[in-house]
Formats: structure tokens, C-alpha cells, sequence
């Protein structure tokens, strides 16, 4: 698979676990240019086009105006991300398909209904309704990161609470099945190469089709996939390390990146070469709030968010296969619920910060959030104040 020249660059790239605060970098920078190629990134609503996709083809739900999966964009994003982390995985030889005792399947599923209400309620996943929405300058982002934070906080109560009351649920019979040993070590990276290979296929035959823009939503999401998995960076633990064992390496990671992202999108937005009401959601008030507290709850049971739940699958983690599949069918269940109801109109207000503050006011004020919360997780990394566990 290597020859000798190409080994220590093979090496580097696939063999050792990537810096996170780099990986924070190359997500923000990847986010920006996708929303000055056409929109930011997000997971929910490629998902909810999965869940409303099956249940149109069982009857449950009609949709006429309904883009299959392989045509809708938040769709392709989320097929890259997996297909990414899946390369990235085969190259490190770190894929194994992985499946957990029941118990671990079951909290899988009840994470996975909880983020896609949350993400309904929200109008975005912890990826759409907090990052992204929080870079395009939107209230609701930040109404979404004090959801999320309570949310993880108290999904983490209900582990530790598990653990003690309830061990057996989830000790034991978890199975291992295609991990890298011997000549299986050996195949993997080779493995790897022909998933490269087939993509740049699907990548030609897109293009041939006359549909170049699907395929480069498609490269944009197999380089978020391929960034998270070797770096392990994940909002999961930006927001449940600093209760659980204290470690803010990702929270300030997750800052970081967040700043950059706030940026890259002011700047978009400022010179107008993208309108400012983009990404920027009704949600800034209950909805935010209930929509991050059941995500947060939800991605800790998972043990992934929207984009963590992604490539992990594509690594092989049975668990969050079936995250996936509870979250794509309860985010079009609760958006259809929500629609009939009139949920939607009731769940806050679109607010613009530079409406409020200007342009200054606007980065000022979330660059401070971004920077107090990094600074707030580094003295509870020392002092372990505010950690339950």
C-alpha cells in the first residue's frame, strides 16, 4: 500500500490521531467556504429528508415536492460525512463494526428521537442550530449552546445514575466483528483506497449528469467525515467533558472554531455576498432553549451529535447506526407534528444580532461567549468544580 517514500507522509497523516485545535481550524475554514459555495452545514435536515423519505415510501407521509436523498443537498453532506469517516477509518486501520449490548442499542435509539425533536424544535441540529446559526450571527444559536449544555449536563446525570443503580444494562455482550489484525490489518488501507476510488466515480458521474453541485456537497462532507475522524473531535465532549472528567481540550477546541466560523460568515454576510437572513431561525426563545436541552440529553445517551453520529457510523459503531436511523425518522415525525399544529410559528423569533448591536456589538458579544466558555472550561479542568463525576 506504501512504498518507502511515501510511508512517513502516510504515516503522519493516517497513523497518529490529528491535533484537535488544527481539526477545529480546518472545520471552521471547510464551514465557511460551504456557506460561501451555497449554505452552512448541518446534519438535521439531510437527515429528516432520510426519515421523510422512508416514510413517503411506506405511505405515512406525502411529499410531492420531496428530493430523493442522492439530490438533496443536506443529504449528500451527511452520506460524506459517513463515507469519510469510513475512508478515514480503513486508512488508520481503526474500522471494526462494533455492536454493544442492548441495553447500549436502546440508549441509541431514545438518543437519536430525543435530537431529531430537539433538532425540529430548534430548527437545526447541535451542528445547524448552534454552530452554524451561532456563526450566522442568529440569537437562536446561542439559546441552543445553554439547551445543549443543560441537556448534556443532565444526560450525564442519568449515565452516572445508571452506572450505579442499573450496571447491568449495559455490561456485556457487546460483539467486534472485521477489526484490523494480521492480514486484515494489511487489507483495511487498501480497503480504503477503493472507497476513494468510488467516490471519485460517483464524483464523474455527478458531473457527467449535469449534477456538478451535488457531487462537490458530497467532497465538502467526506472532508468534514475525514477531519473528525482522525482528529475524534466532537461538540459531544466540548459540551459533557467539562462535567464529566473535567478535560476541556475539545471545549476550547469547540471555541475556537466557533470564533472562526462567526468570522468567516460576518464577513460573507457584511460584503453581501450572502443575505443576511440566511440561517438566521424563529427560534430564538423556547424553542432554542427545549430544542438544545433534548439534544443535549439525547447526543450524551447517543454518545454522538449530529455530525459525531455520522462518522462514527461510518467507522463501524452499530450504536449510532441506529442514533441515525431514530434521528432521521423522529426529526420528519416531530417537523410533521409540529407543522399540523402550528408548533412552527410559535417557537421564538429571528433575530439578526447586527439588527440589535451592529456589526460590532454582534462578533464582540460572541467572540466573548466563545472565549468565556473556553476560559470557564480551562478552570474547571483545574479545579474540577463543576465536574458530577
Amino acid at each position: 500500500m506504501k512504498s518507502s517514500s511515501f510511508a512517513p507522509l502516510y504515516g503522519t497523516v493516517f497513523a497518529r490521531p490529528w491535533l484537535v485545535w488544527g481539526s477545529a481550524v480546518l472545520i471552521a475554514t471547510l464551514n465557511v467556504f460551504l456557506f460561501a459555495f451555497d449554505r452552512p452545514w448541518t446534519a438535521s435536515d439531510g437527515l429528516r429528508n432520510w426519515g421523510d423519505w422512508a416514510l413517503t415510501g411506506v405511505g405515512l407521509v406525502r411529499r410531492p415536492d420531496l428530493l430523493p436523498p442522492w439530490l438533496y443537498s443536506g443529504s449528500l453532506l451527511n452520506i460524506g460525512v459517513i463515507v469519510g469517516g469510513t475512508i478515514a477509518a480503513l486508512l488508520s486501520r481503526e474500522f471494526a463494526v462494533r455492536v454493544p449490548a442492548r441495553a447500549e442499542l436502546a440508549k441509541g435509539a431514545a438518543g437519536g428521537i430525543l435530537m431529531g425533536v430537539g433538532a425540529v424544535l430548534a430548527f437545526g441540529c447541535n451542528i445547524g442550530g448552534f454552530f452554524s446559526a451561532t456563526s450566522a450571527l442568529s440569537l437562536s444559536g446561542l439559546g441552543m449552546m445553554l439547551g445543549l449544555g443543560a441537556g448534556a449536563f443532565l444526560g450525564l446525570r442519568y449515565l452516572i445514575w445508571e452506572v450505579a443503580h442499573r450496571p447491568h444494562w449495559s455490561r456485556g455482550g457487546g460483539r467486534i466483528y472485521l477489526q484490523a489484525a494480521g492480514a486484515a490489518s494489511a487489507r483495511q488501507p487498501w480497503a480504503g483506497a477503493l472507497v476513494v476510488g468510488l467516490v471519485a466515480v460517483v464524483l464523474f458521474l455527478y458531473a457527467r449528469a449535469g449534477y456538478g453541485p451535488q457531487g462537490v456537497f458530497l467532497l465538502f462532507g467526506a472532508a468534514f467525515g475525514v477531519v473528525f475522524q482522525r482528529s475524534r473531535f466532537c461538540l459531544v465532549r466540548a459540551f459533557r467533558e467539562p462535567f464529566m472528567t473535567g478535560d476541556a481540550e475539545h471545549t476550547r477546541a469547540a471555541a475556537l472554531a466557533l470564533v472562526l466560523s462567526t468570522l468567516g460568515f460576518a464577513i460573507l454576510k457584511y460584503t453581501d455576498l450572502k443575505d443576511k437572513s440566511e440561517w438566521v431561525f424563529p427560534a430564538a426563545g423556547i424553542g432554542s432553549l427545549a430544542g438544545g436541552l433534548a439534544f443535549g440529553v439525547g447526543m450524551t445517551l447517543a454518545g454522538g451529535c449530529g455530525a459525531g453520529s455520522l462518522w462514527r457510523a461510518g467507522e463501524g459503531q452499530v450504536k449510532l447506526w441506529v442514533a441515525v436511523a431514530c434521528f432521521a425518522l423522529g426529526a420528519s415525525l416531530a417537523r410533521l407534528v409540529a407543522a399540523q399544529t402550528g408548533l412552527l410559528q410559535k417557537l421564538g423569533a429571528a433575530i439578526f444580532l447586527p439588527a440589535s448591536l451592529g456589526w460590532g456589538g454582534a462578533i464582540v458579544l460572541i467572540v466573548a461567549i466563545a472565549v468565556a466558555w473556553a476560559m470557564l472550561s480551562t478552570w474547571n479542568e483545574e479545579t474540577h468544580t463543576l465536574s458530577v463525576v
